[in-house]
């Protein structure tokens, strides 16, 4: 029961860490989180944005691995 307790905050804060970021917080990025292990679901309009929005995630405490499989969807 604890690491649901753990993987609950990192999603948080992840979560936290993306959408105060200016360029990321209207994009559609959903987190999740599995044994330390951090799923970064949904869109971006730049490789850009999601080199940032992993890099935010794996700066994170406690995120053992960051699984980036954000689809880049240039803004037209």
């Amino acid at each position: 029961a604890g690491q649901a307790i753990d993987d609950t905050e990192i999603t948080a804060r992840v979560k936290a860490a993306v959408f105060a970021e200016p360029g990321l917080k209207t994009l559609q990025i959903s987190v999740d989180t599995a044994k330390g292990v951090v799923t970064l679901t949904g869109t971006v309009d730049s490789q850009a944005n999601s080199d940032k929005a992993r890099t935010l995630a794996a700066a994170v405490p406690d995120v053992k691995e960051v699984s980036n499989t954000l689809v880049v969807i240039p803004a037209k």
